[in-house]
């Protein structure tokens, strides 16, 4: 616009002035006046042998009255603000729509590396509304940083393991009586989610028995039959027993058949998928070498955790007593694993903001742990 709007303005100028060797100073309107660009003509002034904004008001007319792409001017002190037509701008709009490549740098083999994470569902149930905004944002934010011409990688780490997928495995061992998601004619993710919900029904029923019994209610909640099943079942998978771990593939192979329907109605895809029950292996690996070199600290009951108050936060559970891993555990093996995989440069995490805390202290961490790249991660919270 620029370009073309300074040659209609030195056209003005040679008609005006009757001269041809001049130099036109544009610069961008500023917010406090009307217009889109700006004229200096204090250069011009020794050619119109007359004062700055007479000189202005003058050009000013002359655009308007013979330049179709000026829809009207203020002058300020020999500065001459130009308002551009609107149909300009439109133009501008229809043609970049038209234009596939619009403002999109392509990516060379020197462009850095950007990491991108979304979606992130559980294996218990299916992919509600939350996701679905989730997958639109950072699917948008990778594509526009792609345009930017870095190279992006979309990612995705699939909660694959704990006791909210031991839940479902439970609820379908004892009241499924071998039903499938073919059986019953149900997409495999809402299958699933189907027994994640039995399970909280007769979870609930079984703490109101328990209290009416005399427990109380935390008691309740740890002690209730169907809850101390779902924990021997996380044991056992943890420990590689062959029939969970043969119920756990079966089940999360229904779950991974509905997430792919919905990804292709949503025009989703991904360049990798970490799971869970890789990362936190490696995640679990990290917290004990970071409690050898003193980063982290043990409980009595054989805990391990890191003490964040220096830093403003709290202390925050690393492994349980037991020595199963939380959500923590599994996104400091995540995040290396990633690192490792692609030398990025920067990596986002498209989470919702009550992960706001989380992710503050995953980051100090992988400080912690000496890692650098850690300065480069973002939540990009929502």
């Amino acid at each position: 616009m620029e370009k073309l709007i300074g040659q209609h303005i030195k056209d003005s100028i040679v008609k005006l002035y009757a001269i041809d060797n001049f130099d036109v100073q544009l610069q961008k309107t500023r917010k406090e006046f009307q217009g889109d660009i700006t004229l200096v003509v204090f250069s011009l002034l020794k050619f119109s042998k007359k004062g700055p904004e007479q000189t202005a008001d003058e050009i000013g007319e002359y655009l308007l009255n013979n330049c179709d792409l000026v829809s009207g001017y203020n002058s300020v002190k020999g500065f001459l603000n130009l308002s551009i037509v609107d149909s300009y701008w439109m133009n501008q709009f229809i043609n970049a729509y038209k234009d596939d490549n619009f403002g999109i740098v392509s990516a060379d083999e020197n462009a850095e590396t950007i990491v991108v994470e979304f979606c992130s569902p559980n294996t218990n149930k299916p992919l509600h509304l939350g996701h679905i905004r989730n997958n639109l944002l950072g699917y948008s934010v990778s594509k526009i940083i792609e345009a930017s011409g870095k190279n992006v990688k979309k990612v995705q780490v699939i909660n694959d393991r704990g006791i909210h997928i031991c839940k479902s495995m439970i609820a379908w061992s004892l009241f499924a009586n071998d039903k499938t998601p073919e059986s019953e004619s149900i997409k495999g993710d809402h299958f699933v989610g189907k027994y994640y919900i039995m399970f909280d029904k007769v979870y609930k029923e079984q703490q109101k028995e328990l209290i009416n019994k005399g427990s109380s209610k935390e008691s309740a909640e740890k002690n209730a039959p169907i809850f101390l099943q779902a924990q021997e079942m996380l044991r056992k998978w943890e420990a590689k027993d062959i029939e969970v771990l043969a119920l756990w593939e079966k089940m999360n192979n229904w779950v991974y058949q509905g997430f792919d329907l919905t990804h292709k109605r949503l025009g989703i895809n991904f360049d990798k998928n970490y799971f869970e029950s890789e990362t936190y292996l490696l995640g679990k690996k990290n917290v004990f070498e970071g409690l050898q070199d003193g980063h982290f600290f043990q409980k009595e009951d054989g805990s391990i955790w890191v003490d964040l108050t220096k830093e403003g936060l709290d202390e925050k559970i690393l492994l349980r007593s037991d020595g199963t891993a939380v959500y923590m555990t599994q996104d400091i093996g995540t995040a290396i694993n990633r690192h490792k995989d692609f030398d990025f440069s920067n990596m986002v995490y498209t989470v919702g903001n009550e992960q706001d805390y989380h992710f503050k202290v995953l980051f100090l961490i992988l400080q912690k742990l000496g890692y650098k790249w850690a300065d480069n991660c973002f939540h990009l919270s929502y």
